[in-house]
């Protein structure tokens, strides 16, 4: 397996006060036959809310338009999802759009809580309402400080979701940093959960501290994830796991088929890639260094 770079996308340039940071868990999906990347799009205060990006499904380098606001903005002050929200996944149910999001929230002894939420488009994306003002997935035993959904699959009658768990923090160099890894639950409708604890599913290697954003999506013997993890020398990477069933994970990062670039906007970081099929061609989109910063780009799979 091996990816072509196509080259950066999009990248804010100052001049949106909503939308002029990083640009942050690209998440791709067909609508009209258009190319469309969610995104969570940070402000100068690193508050994120959700626009969009539509690309020419030939060409992705070529973008038609960015959303000139967001289809979801931070929820009400007090609320879980107060200080930024960025996407976790969509999927479509009947006519109408989910978006699985994550919430954030600053409270006073650690650095931010993160929960799961759900929002709901009824007029092809362009915008959003929220499920309600509560997460779908909220903070239990095992989940202390987040529960972050990011891949959410319809398949055999069942919703199937794997997100991140957080529990503890790692400081490094006096900065406090969230500790997570990746678990699994199911649904039969999206919202209620059979079993609210969920299945662990991948942790850390040695010297890593935290793994999440798992991407999951089936293949001929089952199913295949793209996910991040970050080191405690600050070493933050792009890693390939494979299972059978989507409970129980092989981890082989040396199949992830792309690395950083010597030089760019791609040079220290490959963060939250998502791959979407355009009829007989596979895309992977990606956000580039400091987690988004230097913009969004493209790579594509070589056959």
């Amino acid at each position: 397996m091996k990816w072509k770079k196509k080259g950066l996308i999009f990248c804010p340039d100052g001049s949106s006060d909503w939308a002029n940071h990083s640009v942050m868990t690209p998440t791709p999906i067909i609508i009209n036959n258009r190319l469309r990347l969610y995104c969570g799009f940070r402000d100068k205060e690193g508050v994120s809310r959700i626009g969009y990006i539509d690309l020419d499904p030939e060409t992705p380098s070529i973008v038609q338009r960015v959303s000139a606001l967001p289809v979801l903005g931070i929820g009400d002050d007090g609320a879980f999802d107060d200080n930024g929200i960025i996407l976790g996944d969509l999927t479509w149910v009947g006519n109408e759009l989910r978006m699985y999001y994550v919430g954030f929230q600053k409270v006073s002894k650690v650095k931010f809580l993160a929960y799961s939420g759900l929002a709901i488009s009824k007029d092809g994306g362009e915008s959003f309402v929220r499920f309600r003002r509560t997460p779908i997935l909220d903070r239990t035993e095992n989940a202390l400080y987040i529960r972050a959904v990011h891949t959410v699959l319809q398949s055999r009658g069942k919703f199937h979701f794997w997100y991140s768990v957080g529990n503890g923090w790692e400081t490094i160099n006096g900065v406090p940093y969230p500790k997570y890894d990746i678990r699994y639950t199911d649904s039969h409708d999206g919202i209620n959960f059979h079993d609210p604890v969920g299945v662990h599913c991948l942790g850390v290697q040695s010297g890593e501290y935290r793994i999440g954003r798992p991407r999951v999506r089936e293949i001929d013997n089952g199913f295949e994830m793209r996910f991040t993890y970050d080191t405690k020398d600050k070493k933050y990477g792009t890693g390939y796991a494979v299972s059978v069933d989507g409970v129980n994970w092989e981890r082989k990062d040396e199949l992830t088929g792309i690395s950083t670039s010597e030089s760019g906007w791609d040079s220290d970081m490959i963060c939250y890639p998502a791959i979407i099929k355009v009829k007989k061609r596979e895309f992977m989109f990606y956000s580039g260094n400091g987690m988004g910063k230097t913009g969004v780009g493209y790579a594509e799979l070589v056959r």
